[in-house]
């Protein structure tokens, strides 16, 4: 479908939990997770009739996202159940890799082809503190077995932050020479009022190309965000993710699905559409006007402008 802006949509990010394993600093809100009542998520059988709503507007990609969507019980039923729906092209995952060591080749078995691994320093120390609760080695074991498990298709994300990691560029870019898979770098977004990830914490994507100046622009991907770049020698790409600095809005294709069953038709506004209780057909009726009132762009410049989703990032989904 073609929303008012000429933007055909064709993604939808579903997060389908607000928990997670680990407490990350730029994620989780200083006073911890609320958790809600289990009548007020979304079902499994309201997420893949969602799933089917929205394929008949044409989406047919699929990111299955959560805060960490691997601690879901039934996490595996939903990625067989969501791959086998018709005119679903791809199904995509993004974790953190702790559970990964177990679900691996149970994902790519069910039918997930893609994995985007939440790695944002290579620093045991560094790790522990912006997880709060994390060891780097897990996350490490995760990314190893994803890779065993014959994933063709990974992706490391690395968010970028001013005096955390902007020293470790170098090393986490050079993951693309020694595995077969992309290191993206992501602009930090001001999602919540923290007083550690004031203007200071922002680095623009520019900041990677310094520090890789032998980097070399790759053809863009249809439909893709990232800016692509490759190191010579390298196995994989470099990509770069810029909503602030250089916002793509006129090419966002993407829907969200919240773990509470709003339809969010962009990461940064308060606009909400319910879709808890209703049928397909009033599912896909919430998906239509979703698309058709999806902002041109969002208002962030930098990290002075907080977002107008009024939501943390727990409560949205990566």
């Amino acid at each position: 479908m073609i929303d008012n802006m000429g933007r055909e949509i064709t993604y939808l990010r579903l997060s389908v939990t607000e928990l997670c394993n680990l407490r990350c600093r730029y994620c989780m809100p200083q006073e911890g997770v609320c958790k809600k009542r289990h009548e007020d998520m979304l079902t499994e059988d309201e997420m893949i009739q969602a799933i089917e709503a929205a394929t008949a507007l044409g989406i047919n990609k699929l990111r299955i996202t959560g805060v960490e969507p691997l601690v879901k019980k039934n996490i595996l039923s939903i990625c067989r159940r969501a791959a086998a729906v018709s005119g679903i092209k791809e199904v995509c995952v993004t974790t953190n890799g702790i559970r990964l060591p177990k679900l691996a080749v149970p994902l790519r078995e069910a039918g997930v082809s893609r994995l985007n691994i939440s790695l944002d320093t290579l620093d045991e120390k560094k790790y522990a503190y912006i997880t709060k609760q994390g060891e780097l080695s897990d996350a490490l074991n995760g990314v190893h077995a994803a890779l065993d498990a014959g994933f063709e298709q990974i992706k490391i994300n690395v968010v970028l932050m001013g005096g955390f990691n902007d020293d470790e560029i170098v090393a986490l870019a050079e993951l693309t020479k020694k595995y077969t898979l992309e290191v993206r770098f992501i602009e930090l977004m001001p999602m919540l009022d923290e007083k550690e990830f004031g203007e200071y914490a922002y680095l623009p994507c520019s900041t990677v190309l310094k520090q890789l100046p032998e980097a070399v622009a790759q053809p863009q991907i249809n439909g893709s965000v990232a800016r692509l770049y490759r190191l010579p020698g390298a196995k994989s790409n470099i990509g770069l993710i810029s909503p602030i600095s250089e916002h793509f809005c006129s090419k966002c294709n993407r829907l969200r699905l919240t773990a509470d069953g709003k339809i969010k038709p962009c990461l940064h506004s308060s606009q909400e559409f319910p879709i808890k209780g209703l049928s397909k057909a009033r599912m896909e009726e919430a998906f239509k006007k979703a698309i058709l009132l999806k902002p041109g762009q969002h208002s962030l410049s930098d990290l002075n402008n907080q977002s107008l989703s009024g939501r943390s990032m727990n409560k949205i989904g990566g």
